[in-house]
């Protein structure tokens, strides 16, 4: 397989044509010029040292030169291997609340992007293990499917908004329940739904949700976020988000229900504060979880080439300074650009 890293450098090659339409429009207009000063055999015996042919070689040169700087700019790959690997790990779906009520900055720098950070250490404490990333408000969805490429998993992750769900809520048993459908069908293997969320405007159903993962063997694990005592939101305006009478909102954690459906899950609640302690926790918690042989990973393993590309405009460049545009004293009874005349 044959790949660009960065493909949008390859919309650079269409200035190629352009310089090269430039060039054919100035050789017309040269040559018009000369038309004007007299019969051109007349001046080719006037300007003998002038080479009709080296000035296009050179120019062909530097443009091909271009061209191949061009495509070692998009790092051309060459995919070497397609390789079959099994893991030993376990498979865990994290539901990460993105409704309005997580911009509270209560925990620094904000509850959700402290949430991100969380899950981007855990995503790096990862070896063998699949994640998926599930997002939710009032409503929810799967941002990445069930997945060992943690590169992508952290891509995903950063375009995580609230704006990516116009219902507003926190509906927690939706969440849960798309989670487990997320899952791989591998048994023998430690499951576990990590649900980060304020479990503000609960819209109920969660600890039934929760009570069915566990029948499935999946452990369900919520990470409250933020300071029970509440917190204001901020508003795109640097202000703070207000009710309908104009009083400002206050999100606060619910603790309470987040416990419940811990304890219905068979997981454990854990409190996310701007200490490091919710993450240490966690990967207590999942180390403890069982792990087992999931389904072959495959793969493609590419090896950089833009190493040969620039050989190959390095040797251009160096053809091109030593092809001169008049002719060479040494060598003017070889004519290497002019067409030998066959005699009949």
């Amino acid at each position: 397989m044959f790949r660009f890293e960065d493909p949008i450098y390859l919309w650079l090659l269409l200035i190629i044509p352009i310089l090269a339409l430039v060039r054919l429009a100035s050789w017309r207009t040269r040559k018009n010029r000369l038309k004007k000063l007299g019969n051109i055999e007349l001046l080719k015996q006037l300007m003998p040292d002038v080479s009709k042919y080296r000035p296009t070689v050179k120019f062909w040169f530097m443009l091909s030169a271009l061209a191949l700087l061009i495509i070692m700019l998009a790092r051309p790959q060459m995919g070497t291997t397609i390789s079959h690997e099994k893991r030993n790990g376990i498979e865990t779906i994290i539901a990460l609340d993105i409704s309005n009520s997580m911009k509270a900055e209560d925990v620094t720098p904000s509850r959700l992007d402290k949430s991100k950070l969380l899950v981007e250490n855990l995503v790096d404490h990862f070896t063998n293990d699949k994640i998926g990333l599930v997002v939710f408000a009032g409503d929810a969805f799967v941002q990445l499917p069930i997945t060992s490429d943690y590169v992508s998993a952290k891509m995903f992750l950063q375009n995580i908004e609230p704006s990516l769900i116009e219902t507003q809520g926190t509906d927690i048993a939706k969440a849960i329940n798309l989670s487990m459908k997320s899952f791989t069908q591998e048994d023998k293997i430690g499951k576990a739904i990590i649900v980060i969320t304020d479990g503000e405007d609960h819209e109920g159903g969660a600890i039934q949700a929760a009570q069915e993962a566990k029948k499935r063997g999946i452990n369900v694990y919520i990470l409250g976020v933020g300071d029970p005592k509440g917190s204001p939101i901020p508003d795109a305006e640097g202000g703070y988000m207000k009710d309908n009478s104009g009083q400002t909102v206050m999100t606060t954690l619910n603790e309470q229900m987040c416990k419940e459906v811990a304890k219905a899950g068979s997981g454990k609640y854990i409190h996310v504060d701007n200490t490091s302690d919710a993450q240490e926790k966690l990967n207590d918690e999942l180390t403890k979880l069982q792990t087992g042989e999931s389904q072959s990973v495959i793969y493609s393993a590419y090896d950089e080439q833009f190493q040969a590309v620039g050989i190959l405009v390095l040797l251009m460049l160096i053809i091109e300074v030593c092809v001169l545009e008049s002719k060479n004293p040494l060598l003017k009874n070889v004519k290497f650009f002019n067409k030998r005349k066959v005699r009949n």
